[in-house]
């Protein structure tokens, strides 16, 4: 595990994720208004899930901080605003957005499945499109709940098995290539992002979960799925989207 979580961070390292969204010099203005503006544009469902304002005065942690489009989004609406990153490259480019913005927060490069925080040092830990790149995505969610207070929320996204985007990645990977006994998690592992990426499915995640009060996990349909089965996305609705979001609160 410790060194596919090496290959996972040298993969990252190399881009950041969302940088493909920008055709402007990496690190100025323009590159980080571009990439928010996209990032809104495909997955609109981020603001409310997130629920930026309502972490005004809260201690939130990020885990994974990427570009740093929702941390900055925390920062903005008055969090007490913590973000960790397995990468330097992450964490120093959100560090320059910061700047950019006159804005302050605590950055780190750690790892999710060893998180440098006291036990309960944290109201909200919030995590998007991560944690299914860390080898041990149980531990990582674990030390989520850890770093949580009592009472503190938990809410992480995180991909789903069954959804169009995996399907089509099948067809293209499996089937197409002439080896359909491939399954959805061996070629998601293979050719989503980073080495070993995983995708669950709702018994999987309860599981994973377990113990969490008000525990609700949501599908939700991406533009990605869209992109793949077109119309068929918007009769399958939710069913088959690629992205499961997950709330709940750690126990009091």
């Amino acid at each position: 595990m410790v060194e596919q979580k090496q290959r996972v961070k040298t993969y990252w390292e190399k881009e950041a994720c969302g940088e493909i969204h920008s055709d402007a010099p990496e690190g100025v203005p323009e590159f980080y208004a571009e990439v928010e503006q996209r990032r809104m544009e495909l997955e609109p469902h981020i603001a409310a899930f997130a629920d930026f304002e309502g972490a005004r005065g809260r201690r939130l942690l990020e885990i994974g901080v990427g570009l740093g489009t929702d941390f900055v989004r925390f920062v903005r609406a008055g969090a007490h605003a913590t973000g960790v990153d397995l990468t330097e490259r992450a964490v120093g480019l959100v560090r320059r957005r910061l700047e950019l913005e006159g804005r302050q927060a605590d950055l780190h490069v750690a790892d999710a499945e060893a998180l440098p925080f006291a036990d309960g040092s944290f109201d909200r830990v919030y995590s998007w499109g991560v944690l299914h790149h860390t080898p041990d995505t149980a531990r990582a969610i674990r030390e989520a709940i850890r770093v949580l207070e009592p009472g503190g929320e938990l809410c992480v996204m995180l991909y789903a098995r069954h959804s169009w985007v995996a399907y089509g990645f099948w067809v293209r990977h499996a089937l197409l290539a002439g080896r359909p006994w491939r399954s959805l998690a061996d070629v998601l592992a293979r050719h989503m992002e980073s080495e070993g990426t995983k995708a669950y499915t709702r018994n999987e995640l309860r599981r994973m979960f377990d113990g969490i009060e008000d525990l609700r996990i949501d599908k939700i349909v991406t533009a990605y799925d869209r992109q793949i089965a077109g119309p068929l996305a918007r009769l399958t609705g939710d069913r088959l989207g690629w992205q499961f979001v997950i709330r709940g609160r750690k126990p009091s």
